[in-house]
């Protein structure tokens, strides 16, 4: 009974990510290594890899958070913030308009109108899914009023 539980509750987990692709690009990873795994702008902790700006796998590109370091508004800030992502996507070969998904953390939820003032309309007559929350204690890393991060297609 465990077994065939584990079984279904697998299928259904590679079913809901082979909606987008990742199912296909995991099988192709495991069975011959087609795709590989590519990482740039690796962060390094007490020279150790903490993490990467983006990684890119099969047609699909992740690009990290990016925030906005410096005095200034929500609307300067998520200026800043769109066009570090799209220089890192342009970087891996993808566009905008190939953004499937977003998430954007806010310092202060009270920024939610002035942030969508900008982002309104960046990611071309259709849009990615989003998240937005407000962080909690502490705010964005970096006193950043937002941070957002992406995945998106390689077309």
């Amino acid at each position: 009974m465990k077994t065939e539980r584990r079984s279904m509750l697998k299928k259904i987990s590679l079913s809901i990510l082979g909606f987008v692709g990742l199912r296909s690009m995991a099988i192709a990873e495991t069975n011959g290594n087609e795709n590989k795994k590519e990482v740039s702008g690796v962060v390094m902790d007490q020279e150790v890899p903490l993490f990467s700006g983006s990684t890119k796998f099969g047609n699909l590109v992740f690009i990290a958070g990016k925030g906005a370091h410096y005095a200034g508004d929500i609307k300067a800030h998520t200026e800043t913030v769109l066009q570090e992502l799209e220089k890192e996507l342009v970087k891996a070969g993808s566009s905008m308009k190939n953004v499937l998904k977003v998430s954007v953390f806010l310092s202060d939820i009270a920024d939610y109108d002035g942030m969508n003032a900008v982002y309104r309309g960046r990611f071309g007559d259709k849009p990615p899914v989003r998240t937005t929350v407000a962080v909690a204690k502490g705010g964005v890393p970096g006193n950043s009023l937002v941070e957002m991060d992406c995945i998106a297609f390689i077309s």
